[in-house]
């Protein structure tokens, strides 16, 4: 009978489903899961007691933001920006943070606002009015997420703006709403 039950027959019968090694992450990463992806980037980034390796971080959350994930997306735009494993190049930073913000990651849609808010500051009239406008719609949309501090980020921005700006800042977030709900992105 030990024979029989010895039997691979048997135990597919019997034995339940055969035991696979667990992939560790780095495996998973070289084989295309974003959020492994993610995971190792987070974690070359962020070494605690060692030095982080922001050229590797870079290389992994540029793998994962490649297949949509907001979160690397947002971590990859940062890099960019303040030239952490790569060139500092405000516009790839704005770039990957756009994305992220689009997908409505509240995170990235809050530091999207705030830069747009800055980028108002010493600008002409026109551009300094479409960076406002831009700042209170991606504040606004964190903020109604609960992002923490954008509520009083967006408000801030309200108060240096007449009040058609607020209605038209209103209105192109209701038109983001509505087309990211036609496709399915929030």
């Amino acid at each position: 009978m030990v024979v029989i039950m010895d039997q691979p027959w048997f135990r597919k019968l019997f034995g339940g489903p055969a035991k696979v090694p667990p992939e560790n992450t780095q495996t998973r990463a070289d084989h295309g899961d974003p959020e492994a992806q993610f995971s190792l980037a987070s974690n070359y980034a962020d070494r605690e007691g060692t030095t982080p390796d922001d050229a590797l971080a870079v290389h992994w959350f540029l793998k994962a933001a490649n297949q949509n994930h907001a979160l690397a997306q947002l971590n990859l735009g940062i890099m960019f920006a303040d030239g952490r494993g790569v060139a500092r190049d405000k516009a790839q930073g704005l770039f990957w943070i756009g994305k992220a913000a689009t997908q409505g990651n509240p995170a990235a849609q809050h530091d999207l606002g705030l830069r747009c808010r800055h980028a108002s500051f010493g600008k002409l009239p026109n551009d300094a009015m479409e960076s406002k406008l831009e700042a209170y719609k991606w504040l606004r949309l964190a903020a109604s997420q609960g992002h923490r501090g954008s509520e009083a980020a967006f408000e801030t921005v309200a108060l240096i703006m007449t009040r058609e700006e607020v209605i038209q800042a209103n209105q192109r977030t209701a038109e983001f709403l509505t087309a990211s709900a036609k496709h399915g992105q929030l």
